[in-house]
Order: structure tokens, then sequence, then C-alpha cells
């Protein structure tokens, strides 16, 4: 579904990934995993064509994507909630999500309403409420929910844990398994290493614009370099 090869991008004169390869199948949880400042969000902004690709190679089903504009990008249906939401606090949350549809399954709408309706029952209740009046969960929660309005074929979840109360954070993580079960296929980007492990079919772990580790999620949970690295053991 997506394959990224030797993939290179940087700001000015700085390559932050120098070399980047990975693979997301259809219907899998891929994680990818690194620190503040490991090229993550660099990696998902270059993908969705926010930043330009300076080498190698962005392929998402039969199409070749590097160097398209994000809305071409968004109407082959790959969608990428970024970190820290980045919803409209001034439009209520109806209005955020009928924007998920604006490039992609526009005609659909009333029925994807519906949908995220009942995967956020929260927003429900709330449709009229100024986005910015909402919680940080249900922020959250609403910025993954326009996602969805786009009927996502891949949907890349930039750092969905970021700042929520560990309660909400399995509720997030649980979210993400439903809609994996209906058969989304989800790019998970986080720094939350052992809960991405546990959900994930397979990651890759990112230090410095580079790939070090990758494989099953189930064998890098137990790989020693790992657990040293970033669960202290």
């Amino acid at each position: 579904m997506l394959e990224v090869s030797r993939l290179r991008a940087g700001y000015g004169p700085v390559d932050v990934l120098r070399g980047v390869d990975l693979v997301v199948r259809p219907g899998e949880i891929v994680a990818v995993l690194g620190a503040n400042g490991a090229g993550k969000t660099t990696l998902n902004r270059t993908i969705s064509g926010v930043i330009p690709v300076r080498g190698g190679t962005v392929r998402f089903g039969d199409e070749h994507i590097a160097g398209r504009r994000p809305a071409e990008i968004v109407a082959l249906g790959l969608i990428h909630v970024p970190e820290g939401r980045r919803i409209f606090p001034n439009l209520s949350v109806r209005e955020n999500l009928m924007m998920g549809s604006y490039r992609r399954a526009r005609a659909n709408r009333a029925r994807n309403l519906e949908r995220v309706f009942a995967t956020f029952p929260r927003l429900a209740e709330r449709t009229r409420q100024l986005a910015g009046t909402l919680s940080g969960g249900e922020q959250q929660m609403l910025a993954i929910g326009r996602g969805l309005m786009a009927e996502p074929r891949l949907l890349i979840l930039d750092e969905p844990s970021l700042g929520l109360s560990p309660l909400l954070v399995e509720e997030m993580f649980s979210l993400i398994a439903r809609l994996n079960a209906e058969g989304l296929a989800v790019m998970l980007v986080e720094q939350n290493v052992v809960r991405s492990l546990a959900l994930a079919h397979r990651a890759y772990i990112l230090e410095q614009g580079e790939i070090v580790l990758s494989g099953a999620a189930v064998a890098l949970a137990a790989d020693p370099a790992l657990q040293k690295a970033y669960l202290g053991l």
C-alpha cells in the first residue's frame, strides 16, 4: 500500500531523513517509533507532500507520489492526522468534520458523518460546540474523525496520545485497534513505545533520520537493544 525507499528530506541545507525505507501493507498497523527529534514528523510531512522529497521514492498503491501536491495525495486516500490536532478552533465540531471531506468523499458526507458520530458519541453530543472549547481528548477525537470523513485507505496518525491522560491514552489505542479491525491500514507514529508495540503488527525505530531497527512488533518488544534504549531495562 505504502512503500518508501531511500527517502531523503529536510529543511534548508540539513537532511533530516537520510535514506529511510519502510512499507505499510493493506490491513496493517505499522508503528514508527522514536524520540523527539528523530525525524518522525518530518517523515509524515514528506509522505504527505508538505515537505519536498530530496531523494528516494514514495509509492502509494499504484501511484508514485513524491513531488505531488498534498491535495492530490489526499485525493488518493492517504490521510494524515497531524501532531497537535490542528483543528479549526473557531468552527463548530460539525464544521470541522465537514472540512475533512472537502477534497475526498464529498458525496458521502452524510453517511460518513454518521459513522464518525457512531465512533465518537461525545462528538455527536457537541456538534454545534466550538472546537476550541473541547477538551484535549475530544479535540484528538475530532482530528481523527475529520480524517475519517475522507474515507482513508491509509491513515497516518502523528502522536495521537500526546498530552492525553493515561485513561484517554488507553481509549485512543483501543479506538485505533477498532478502526484497524474494520480494515483500515494505520501508520502510527508515536513516542509511546510500549503501547504502540503491543498494538502494531510491525514497527520501525527511527533515530536521527535513519531506521535502526525494524521487524515484527512482538520481536522488537523483546529486542535487548530496544529495551535498553527505550524501556530502561
